[in-house]
């Protein structure tokens, strides 16, 4: 019964955790803005006005405080149970910025949110309890036991592996490689090179995997679980991870489609263009580049 209202009390921190880190975002995001209206320059490209803005410190203060929450909600309950409820942050701040923002949530996000509450859900009914720890020495030897050791060995290896082998080769063309340095060792520097909306999904994804990996082979989470609960676990994972990946897929959505109607032109075609009426060929560039003029101008032209 103990074990129960543990896993309660996580859940409930790790919920309030999700509720403020998704809050915070936004409230950032409302700081940066007024900042830069004030100013007339992003912290994007420099602008350092939003450490003058209050609503900017609120946001921050919040996100502490959901760290505190999400912290403290391991004291409680098992990673298996607390880790994948860390996406709920993201429906927190996907729905607030739709209404707050206006950034709009199209049906794939709506999807995605709706994902990511089932899978928590068949997490939470089917988590295991946690296990109670007595002493130091008994964290101790489960640090010390041969399957998390070989298991920490890899992931040393396995980084070294990455950083001076495949980084330098491959480092600005495969996403994987810096998120999985990111993921083993809790790095961000994947965002240097990376669209934020790419990186983001595969690094939750490999995070909180890797988490998990490490706290059931360190605390054996899944002992004394029956194999249905282990893969209803698994299965709620796998729809919170898809339904995270369709929120960030889903954020840029306004923006690619509203670049879409501005592709280059084939080949073919600007081999037609260019061996016709030189005039012509320019003012159709200069149609794509202005929209607004192009039918003034092609009234002018006929």
């Amino acid at each position: 019964m103990g074990s129960s209202t543990d896993n309660l009390k996580g859940f409930v921190l790790a919920l309030l955790s999700s509720g403020f880190i998704g809050a915070s975002f936004i409230i950032k995001k409302k700081g940066l803005r007024r900042a830069a209206a004030a100013s007339g320059l992003r912290a994007g490209v420099g602008g350092y006005s939003y450490l003058l803005e209050p609503l900017w410190w609120t946001g921050m203060i919040t996100m502490i405080v959901g760290e505190v929450a999400n912290f403290v909600a391991y004291a409680f309950a098992p990673a298996v149970l607390v880790t994948p409820l860390g996406a709920l942050s993201i429906i927190v701040s996907a729905v607030l910025a739709h209404f707050i923002l206006q950034e709009k949530l199209h049906a794939l996000g709506i999807l995605g949110c709706v994902m990511c509450i089932a899978g928590s859900v068949v997490i939470v009914i089917h988590a295991p309890q946690e296990r109670a720890i007595t002493s130091v020495q008994e964290i101790w030897n489960m640090a010390t036991q041969t399957a998390f050791l070989l298991y920490v060995a890899s992931v040393i290896v396995i980084v070294f592996v990455l950083v001076f082998h495949f980084a330098p080769l491959h480092g600005n063309s495969n996403v994987l490689i810096f998120t999985g340095i990111c993921s083993l060792m809790g790095s961000l520097s994947a965002l240097d090179t990376f669209n934020t909306a790419i990186v983001s999904p595969i690094y939750y994804v490999m995070f909180t995997t890797l988490t998990i990996v490490a706290s059931v082979i360190m605390f054996k989470d899944w002992d004394g679980q029956s194999l249905g609960s282990i893969i209803s676990e698994i299965c709620g994972f796998v729809v919170v991870l898809s339904g995270t990946i369709l929120l960030h897929v889903t954020k840029d959505f306004d923006r690619n489609a509203s670049r879409s109607l501005y592709a280059p032109l084939s080949p073919s075609l600007t081999t037609r263009l260019c061996s016709g009426n030189g005039e012509m060929l320019k003012h159709v560039v200069e149609d794509a580049a202005y929209p607004e003029d192009a039918c003034l101008r092609r009234q002018g032209l006929y």
